[in-house]
């Protein structure tokens, strides 16, 4: 992306933002100006007269500057990106995709993220002549890294650790990263992710003995998602998956995303209120499917129409793959007095673990397949020696 398409993706954020806030206030001016009950319905969202020529006007202004900007950035000279060393403006563009990454996707904005896999922070090339120039250390034992929600492939190096490096030295694994717009939906993420691995094992320079797939946390989602697309579609490399591990996944939803899903709902009852839904709204459908781990398309689900919505399925576990799910705890120990074990900040114990009191709605693991690291949080299982300790000891582990 040069520094060019950054800019105009900028200047479009800014555009759309100040019509937002506009929409928000005229909205809100609407309401109070009509007098409306403080529960029901308000008396719609334009205003009239001169206020309503205050406001048109904005909009016209802003939406000119906006066509302006993005012509005259255009026209402008191509401007590579410069070297990033420290990964900082990635990160920021890893943030604002997975925060709304699924409207930038819609609106084509140089900001979005396209899938790809990477190493050191570059694309990898799909030609196989290419893949072992760029790849002088391929082997025929694939790790396939997928990060978690407004992340990328940078993210697995955490406090001078990457257990894709470590897996490489210790192990022989050839690790590569995928880098995904995290603020789309999982299933359509899973999809595009099974039909690029399925590429990228043609293209590969040696012939693949087998693939582990390691997710963090939405990453986790993603790859169980891409299984069962596998698995639908007969993808080859389903077949030679032989280990799925995820670290601090949501498979049965994350409590924050219920949280957020309940106060744009509860807001939304009176007219007072519901201007400011927009901004509790802004939370990109990828977020939005954590509330419930959905994988599969049929879960999907755009909006906050229906707070009781309960009606998510357990999907499986992909059948004849090893899996093991760690979950992070910030209790010192599992002896620490708490009623329920505490989670890493993000996501409970008993959600990473797929663990539910009904045994419909958990996942059918041997106890060894579920494992707890204590004085951790969400972000420290990336760097934590205890997990990947866990991680060497059971991939040596035969099956």
């Amino acid at each position: 992306m040069s520094n060019n398409d950054e800019l105009r993706g900028i200047s479009r954020l800014i555009v759309e933002a100040i019509e937002g806030v506009t929409d928000i206030v005229e909205t809100q001016h609407r309401t109070i100006s009509a007098v409306a009950p403080p529960i029901g319905r308000g008396r719609g969202e334009r205003t009239g007269g001169i206020s309503g020529l205050v406001y048109r006007s904005i909009r016209g202004i802003n939406r000119g500057v906006g066509v302006a900007l993005d012509v005259a950035l255009r026209r402008l000279p191509a401007v590579p990106a410069l070297t990033r060393t420290s990964g900082k403006a990635d990160s920021l563009i890893a943030i604002l995709n997975g925060v709304l990454g699924d409207h930038l996707a819609a609106q084509a904005n140089p900001l979005a993220i396209n899938m790809q896999f990477r190493r050191d922070g570059k694309a990898l090339p799909t030609d196989k002549t290419a893949l072992r120039e760029r790849l002088p250390d391929v082997g025929d034992r694939l790790l396939v890294l997928v990060h978690g929600l407004c992340m990328d492939d940078r993210g697995w190096t955490r406090d001078g650790h990457d257990h894709g490096q470590a897996l490489a030295r210790d192990r022989g694994h050839t690790p590569v990263y995928l880098r995904y717009n995290s603020g789309r939906h999982i299933a359509d993420n899973g999809r595009e992710f099974a039909e690029q691995l399925d590429r990228l094992v043609d293209a590969w320079p040696v012939p693949i003995r087998e693939i582990v797939l390691l997710g963090h946390s939405m990453g986790g989602l993603v790859s169980r998602s891409a299984c069962h697309w596998a698995e639908q579609h007969g993808q080859s490399w389903r077949s030679r998956l032989s280990a799925l591990i995820c670290l601090g996944t949501p498979h049965l939803g994350a409590p924050l995303e219920r949280a957020g899903h309940w106060v744009s709902s509860v807001a939304a009852l009176s007219p007072y209120a519901t201007p400011f839904t927009r901004l509790a709204a802004i939370r990109s459908v990828g977020i939005r499917d954590l509330r419930d781990g959905s994988i599969l398309p049929a879960a999907m689900t755009n909006d906050d129409a229906q707070p009781h919505r309960r009606a998510h399925r357990l999907e499986p576990l992909p059948e004849d793959v090893r899996c093991l799910l760690i979950a992070a705890s910030r209790q010192k120990s599992s002896g620490s007095g708490a009623r329920r074990p505490i989670g890493d900040g993000l996501v409970s114990v008993n959600s990473a673990l797929g663990w539910h009191r009904d045994p419909s709605k958990r996942f059918d693991l041997v106890p060894e397949a579920r494992q707890t690291c204590h004085a951790t949080n969400h972000l420290g299982l990336l760097s934590s020696k205890d997990v990947y300790h866990r991680l060497r000891q059971w991939l040596a582990t035969k099956r």
